[in-house]
């Protein structure tokens, strides 16, 4: 009955309104209904005029690319003054850290991936998406200009040209070659997922072509050897997953070859995992000579043919040439081309990585953001702002310096100059007087006096201590989220540009300069073994840190389809083993 009233007033509407005769109402009725009238007469009102001038003064947001920089920025970003657009060669953000698993078929590749329009579709931000590869940037006119990813049988590869108020940059970074003959042409990948892919079904190819009858046993044993360049966490990983994937299930598989695998990870440093702990180097080290995988430190490669690798030993000079079938090339990222055209355009031209300041803005731009790999912060010094910072803290203008002006700065000059911070932790120092001891022996709080020439010799030291940010994705996802938040208050903050009353060496900031918060790293070494890294100098390795990195990894998954995916991946591995088919 209740239904029937529905319907009879929604066909009064229609009898009442000519103009709506055309509109199909579908009233579903299931514990009340949905009225679909309302809505459409909304639409059609007259205020669809002051809609379009409100969106005619949103700001246009362009963010290129979808990896961790800019997908934590997608999904933080919450101010509906602003339309969005993102440009990126993929359609969805990929979970890199569980890519080493992928080769192996310990998680399948769309476990780890999640289409860029499932992420924004329920924001109250208008955002937009083009499959596209950004082929120029033009800061001097807000331009950029985009290549369609899609080929059209007619007219080839479109181009277009998007304009921005504001631009973010996070489109990561290439492979380092180091320019090294043969690397392109011979050595596989390992930043995408088509990469991983492509990984798994060559593994599963030298095996399938060592079984051939035709093939010798010495090109038996070349097939079958597995080379890995570069002992950093990737290299590390994909080494200890390959020996699991062969001992755990390919030798069941393919018991007339499993004696002639062998698997060798070539570093050019003196260890693997160079950036972790020394213990947990010397157990990956140990664990990796005991299972038979061959470490070669000392070791740079020279020269990748189809069929050979040629390695310089760095403490004699020697060079020897290692036969292959497949090789991993993992030694650090480079710059996209994209980006040196970008920085020669703003004077960059000899840098690595694009310079941003510490609000992650690039140096010579205005409206310019750049996170992740492509960028690199370019702290300042406490040397180049010394006058400044004494200036601040003297606010009787007497000349001098006591102990209790220079402490009541001391908090907000290790908030801009984090190298501060780093140095008195270095050294154990609680206060300024731990600070002055050295550079004026025994002295005493309130003895403490302190000209410019005698502030500058106690922060001499501390410019040593600053240190790049590692080009992790940790160090992105942190900097999508903290750019997000300062956009989400820009209008908030322009109201009042000073923003909090907090020193910033030459002058004030309206927000807080990016912070990185190490929460910890991990390298799991194979055999549900995995070395864990965590904040306060804790190192933990085995099967407890394995289980930790579980329940890490699947929490960090962008959505629960995700979570859920890679939790029944990881169960069917436990119960089934891996699957060796080539698809």
């Amino acid at each position: 009955m209740r239904g029937y009233t529905i319907f009879q007033r929604v066909s009064k509407a229609f009898h009442d309104n000519p103009s709506l005769s055309k509109l199909l109402v579908v009233v579903t009725v299931s514990g009340g209904g949905l009225v679909a009238y309302a809505e459409a007469n909304q639409v059609n009102s007259p205020q669809i005029t002051n809609v379009s001038e409100v969106d005619s003064k949103k700001k246009k947001v362009v963010v290129l690319g979808t990896g961790w920089a800019g997908t934590s920025f997608l999904r933080n970003l919450s101010n509906p003054s602003y339309e969005v657009q993102v440009v990126s060669p993929r359609n969805y953000f990929a979970f890199t850290p569980l890519l080493p698993s992928v080769t192996c078929g310990t998680v399948e590749a769309r476990s780890i991936v999640e289409p860029v329009r499932n992420i924004v579709r329920k924001k109250n931000v208008d955002v937009q998406f083009c499959e596209a590869e950004c082929i120029k940037i033009d800061a001097k006119n807000k331009k950029i200009y985009c290549r369609s990813n899609q080929n059209n049988n007619l007219n080839g590869q479109e181009e277009f040209v998007l304009d921005y108020d504001v631009l973010v940059i996070g489109i990561g970074a290439n492979v380092n070659t180091f320019n090294t003959p043969g690397v392109m042409e011979h050595c596989h990948f390992l930043k995408e997922v088509e990469d991983a892919q492509k990984i798994r079904r060559t593994v599963i190819d030298c095996f399938e072509r060592a079984c051939l009858p035709t093939v010798s046993n010495e090109e038996k044993k070349r097939i079958l050897h597995f080379a890995i360049v570069g002992g950093g966490p990737t290299g590390v990983e994909f080494a200890a997953e390959l020996h699991d994937y062969v001992n755990e299930d390919l030798v069941k598989l393919y018991p007339g070859v499993k004696d002639l695998v062998k698997i060798t990870l070539l570093e050019a440093g003196g260890h693997i995992l160079g950036m972790f702990d020394k213990r947990i180097t010397a157990f990956a080290e140990q664990k990796f000579q005991r299972e038979g995988i061959d470490v070669k430190t000392g070791s740079m490669v020279i020269k990748v043919s189809d069929k050979e690798i040629s390695t310089k030993e760095m403490k004699t000079g020697e060079i020897s040439t290692i036969p292959y079938g497949m090789v991993l090339w993992s030694t650090g990222i480079g710059t996209r081309p994209v980006i040196k055209d970008f920085m020669m355009q703003v004077g960059q031209a000899n840098r690595r990585a694009l310079a941003t300041d510490e609000w992650l803005r690039v140096e010579g731009c205005d409206n310019v953001y750049a996170l992740g790999d492509c960028a690199t912060i370019n702290q300042r010094k406490v040397m180049e702002d010394i006058s400044a910072i004494f200036s601040k803290a003297d606010k009787d203008n007497s000349g001098t310096l006591t102990a209790k002006e220079f402490q009541e700065v001391l908090a907000d000059i290790c908030e801009r100059y984090p190298q501060v911070d780093l140095y008195l932790k270095s050294k154990q120092m609680r206060d300024i007087v731990d600070l002055l001891k050295e550079s004026k022996g025994d002295v005493s709080k309130e003895s403490i006096e302190l000209n410019i020439e005698e502030f500058k010799a106690a922060l001499s030291q501390v410019d040593s201590q600053m240190k790049f940010l590692p080009a992790t994705a940790q160090v992105a996802a942190q900097q999508g989220v903290y750019l997000a938040k300062c956009l989400n208050r820009l209008e908030e903050c322009e109201k009042n540009p000073e923003g909090p009353l907090r020193f910033r060496g030459s002058g004030r900031h309206r927000f807080r300069p990016f912070r990185y918060k190490h929460l910890g790293q991990f390298a799991p070494l194979g055999g549900e073994q995995t070395a864990a890294q965590l904040p306060g100098d804790w190192v933990s390795i085995g099967k407890s840190s394995q289980w930790l990195w579980y329940s890490v990894y699947a929490s960090k998954q962008v959505s629960w389809r995700n979570r859920a995916l890679v939790v029944s991946d990881w169960t069917r591995r436990f119960i089934y083993g891996r699957d060796s088919s080539r698809i």
